[in-house]
């Protein structure tokens, strides 16, 4: 497997800094702004008896709790990461929105018990809509539609959600300010038209503004849940995917997003041709990175690349490779394919220590874990061999070659092929016979040509020769010596 990363994508260190500062001005200046408006309508709340003002105080009052916790976030999130934060420290933002919707919906309860203490259980309460309640209220709205939009720029410009939930909040305060501006109108008017009922105009002001709050809490707060708990927009795992499916790729087989405060990090796997080199697969993992750096601009992308083990050869190479990782050397694999579905037999060589219980227990396991990496895998059979220098050694003795020569003059008149057998070497071992020789082939003929050949000559010397055990035969390009 190649990982492919460039952490010089990232953005540089003088940059990062930079967004900090210009984060953390955004939120200190939140923070200033919301003990204003939250000093000044404490004031004139209790000078007027609003319950509208009252309710925008401790809206207020919130804002400067989630200002606060904004700020803290800003600067934490602002740390690299280190041992303990292998992801940096953005989680920091996305706690903070939460905070600061659990803190809203607190807020939000006591405007609605209040609202309602005066509605239904006819709490008699005199309001004062002097000038000094409207001066109040049009500086809030000037205020927080200020603030609302330097945050909101930042918030998009660096991908802050603890900056977007402050920004919320300030766009929030807008529009609760207009409905108690609409209340204190609704006393005045009741006032100088005599209409006793339209003094209820404030408290109705002060649900409204409870409504508003509680629609964009909710929605906040789910975003918040939602990147706590790394889940990503519907359709961003397929646009990764086919982002990723770039030249040279065969398959994209996993993609994994998660988003931690303002940063993404993308991990990808793909799958490419078994041949493909270690340069080829470089490139096509360099353009894959850069293909999902446009879905995701600001994301740490790491690209994995595998060898593509849909087709036989892959296969053939995997396996080989997961039995070197269990210890175990692989050959004479043969694949099988049948209704979609595929079959594996192969020769697994065990250290010859070993005992059969122990070795058919790690044959277990790399059968299981053959399984878990090859598509659509079926039936897996391994012929177990010992392997070392005692399995590796026989008593021998030479013995007639007469018999396997004749045969081997009978195969050659037959085979419409110069093959050029020599070093022919018979010997018996074991109470059988063991052949090897050397077979000298016309050097552009195709290897698969060359070992159908062996295959062909080791079946005719098998059904020729009595008693024949262990067949060798070494191809070599017509021309050379043997070793």
């Amino acid at each position: 497997m190649l990982k492919h990363n460039v952490p010089g994508r990232f953005p540089m260190p003088n940059t990062t800094a930079r967004a900090n500062r210009e984060k953390r001005r955004a939120a200190l200046g939140s923070l200033l702004a919301a003990l204003l408006l939250t000093t000044f309508k404490v004031v004139v709340g209790v000078l007027t008896n609003s319950l509208g003002v009252l309710s925008e105080a401790a809206h207020s009052a919130l804002d400067l709790v989630a200002a606060g916790l904004t700020l803290w976030a800003v600067r934490a999130a602002g740390q690299p990461a280190d041992r303990e934060h292998t992801y940096g420290h953005g989680k920091f933002e996305n706690l903070s929105a939460l905070a600061e919707t659990l803190l809203l919906l607190c807020t939000c309860g006591w405007i609605v018990y209040e609202a309602c203490r005066r509605l239904f259980l006819a709490e008699n309460v005199r309001i004062e809509a002097s000038v000094w309640a409207f001066l109040v209220i049009a500086l809030s709205i000037v205020v927080d539609f200020s603030r609302s939009r330097i945050l909101g720029r930042t918030a998009e410009k660096y991908g802050s959600q603890a900056l977007e939930a402050d920004a919320l909040h300030f766009s929030t305060d807008i529009w609760s300010s207009c409905v108690v501006l609409v209340g204190l109108l609704g006393i005045l008017a009741a006032r100088k038209l005599h209409i006793p009922q339209l003094e209820l105009a404030d408290s109705v002001a002060a649900l409204g503004v409870a409504v508003i709050v509680i629609l964009v809490t909710i929605k906040l707060g789910q975003r918040s849940i939602d990147d706590l708990l790394d889940r990503v927009p519907g359709d961003l795992q397929s646009r990764v995917a086919a982002a990723a499916r770039v030249e040279g790729v065969k398959e994209v087989t996993q993609v994994r997003v998660r988003r931690t405060g303002p940063d993404f990090f993308a991990d990808v796997t793909l799958s490419v041709d078994h041949g493909t080199l270690i340069e080829g697969a470089h490139a096509i993992a360099s353009g894959a990175e850069d293909a999902v750096r446009a879905v995701l601009p600001r994301a740490d992308v790491v690209i994995h690349v595998e060898p593509d083990r849909s087709t036989p050869e892959g296969a053939t190479d995997t396996v080989r490779t997961l039995a070197a990782r269990f210890g175990m050397g692989a050959h004479g694999i043969r694949i099988y394919e049948s209704e979609g579905r595929r079959s594996v037999e192969l020769h697994l060589e065990v250290n010859e220590s070993l005992t059969l219980e122990d070795a058919h227990r790690k044959a277990s396991a790399f059968e299981d874990a053959l399984r878990a990496v090859i598509p659509d895998l079926g039936r897996v059979v391994t012929h177990l061999e010992p392997s070392g220098d005692r399995a590796a050694t026989r008593q021998a003795q030479p013995a007639e070659e007469a018999m396997v020569r004749a045969c081997l003059n009978e195969f050659l008149r037959s085979e419409p092929v110069a093959i050029g057998p020599h070093d022919i070497r018979v010997q018996a071992s074991g109470g059988e016979l063991a052949v090897s020789l050397h077979c000298s082939l016309d050097s552009r003929m195709a290897i698969t040509a060359a070992h159908d050949m062996t295959e062909r000559l080791e079946a005719y010397l098998r059904k020729g020769v009595p008693n024949l055990g262990r067949v060798v035969i070494h191809v070599e390009p017509a021309g050379e010596t043997a070793e």
